[in-house]
């Protein structure tokens, strides 16, 4: 059985931090850049009009200059910046998980290429009440808490 070994964990590790510190490397060269990302899984705080959110294609590209450059920040899981959209320039944080990244542009040349795909974390479902108390009995001292009736 063949593991595809771009879409590890080991992988995806890799490159997320790839990925941040090539962006952290443009930030402090002050160098503009753009980056191709699979609009599935972009955020944009306000929501945008559905009209323009229907004009996107599957995968979209952000031009970071001017004041979307300058709003643009970066943690170890998500790229945001501000940008406006449409003919009335709606304005919008847009948030995209780093590996939902898949180019990272300077001017024409693509410097990072990311051939993982991005997968939301599964949240964690709360505890049920006899999961709960399995864990509770599992310790034998709290077993001696318990009275029978």
């Amino acid at each position: 059985m063949t593991i595809n070994l771009l879409q590890t964990p080991e992988y995806k590790t890799l490159m997320k931090s790839h990925i941040f510190q090539t962006i952290e490397y443009l930030f402090s060269k002050n160098q503009e850049f753009a980056v191709a990302c699979e609009i599935a899984h972009v955020s944009f705080t306000p929501a945008l009009p559905k009209e323009i959110e229907a004009s996107f294609q599957e995968t979209v590209l952000f031009i970071i200059s001017g004041y979307a450059f300058e709003s643009a920040s970066i943690d170890k899981e998500y790229f945001s910046f501000e940008a406006g959209f449409g003919p009335d320039n709606y304005g919008a944080t847009v948030t995209v998980p780093l590996l939902a990244i898949h180019q990272v542009l300077l001017g024409e040349n693509p410097i990072v290429f990311n051939l993982s795909r991005y997968e939301e974390e599964k949240k964690r479902e709360a505890t049920s009440k006899k999961s709960s108390m399995e864990a509770l009995l599992n310790n034998p001292e709290n077993k001696k808490l318990l009275k029978k009736k």
